[in-house]
C-alpha cells in the first residue's frame, strides 16, 4: 500500500528565503522541471513528509515554514542520490544542507519524530572536530549519553565488537588540526550571516 503524500499548498512566495538558500547551496533552484527523478531514487523518500522534488518546490516559491519545518531536511542523509540523478545538474543535498543551516541559524528544532538526528549530526560533527576522523565508538558513547538511550542497539554494538568493527582507542588523522581550523572559519563566517540576517 502506497503512503498518502502531503500536498503542497501554494502560498505567497518570499524571494528572500529562496535566494538566501540558493545564495547558501551555491545552486539555482529554477532550474528543476519537477521530473521527479530525485524523489524516485532517493532511498529514505517514504520516512518524508515531502518528498525531494515538493521541497525544490517549495523552496522555489518561498514556501519557508514548509521547507525548515520539514522532517525531509533532517531525514535527508546526504547520499547524494539526488543530485546524481538530476537531470539539470541541481545539487539537492546541498539545497538540503542549506535548508538545515536556516533551521539550525533560526532555532527551530526537528519535528519530534525526527529530533534524535539533530543530536547526531552535532555529535558527529563534534568528533570529526576533535579528531579529524569519525571515532565511531566515541561518537556512539557520546550519542548515547547526550540521548539518553543507552539500550538501544547494543547487540549490535557487541557484534560489531566481537569482529573488530569498533576501535576502542582513537586514532588522530595528521590533519586534525587544520580540520578543526575549517570549524572556526565556518563559525566565523556562520556569525557574519546570521549579523546580516539580523534587520
Amino acid at each position: 500500500m502506497e503512503k498518502a503524500v502531503k500536498k503542497i499548498s501554494l502560498d505567497e512566495s518570499s524571494k528572500e528565503f529562496t535566494g538566501l538558500i540558493e545564495r547558501i547551496s551555491d545552486q539555482k533552484v529554477n532550474v528543476c522541471y519537477q521530473c521527479l527523478k530525485c524523489t524516485a531514487g532517493c532511498p529514505m523518500a517514504e520516512e518524508m513528509d515531502y518528498t525531494p522534488a515538493q521541497i525544490v518546490h517549495a523552496i522555489r516559491l518561498g514556501l519557508e515554514d514548509l521547507v525548515i519545518k520539514s522532517n525531509t531536511i533532517w531525514i535527508c542523509v546526504s547520499c547524494e542520490t539526488c543530485s546524481t540523478r538530476c537531470p539539470q545538474g541541481l545539487d539537492i543535498a546541498h539545497l538540503m544542507d542549506a535548508a538545515r543551516n536556516i533551521a539550525f541559524r533560526r532555532g527551530i528544532k526537528p519535528p519530534e519524530d525526527s529530533g534524535a538526528i539533530e543530536d547526531f549530526y552535532k555529535v558527529a560533527l563534534g568528533n570529526i572536530r576533535t579528531y579529524g576522523r569519525m571515532y565511531e565508538l566515541g561518537m556512539i558513547m557520546s550519542y548515547k549519553m547526550k540521548t539518553g538511550d543507552y539500550l538501544k542497539d547494543m547487540k549490535l554494538g557487541m557484534k560489531m565488537g566481537i569482529k573488530g568493527k569498533l576501535k576502542i582507542l582513537p586514532v588522530k588523522t595528521k590533519g586534525a588540526k587544520e580540520i578543526d581550523r575549517i570549524f572556526a572559519s565556518v563559525e566565523k563566517l556562520e556569525k557574519l550571516e546570521n549579523k546580516k540576517e539580523k534587520p
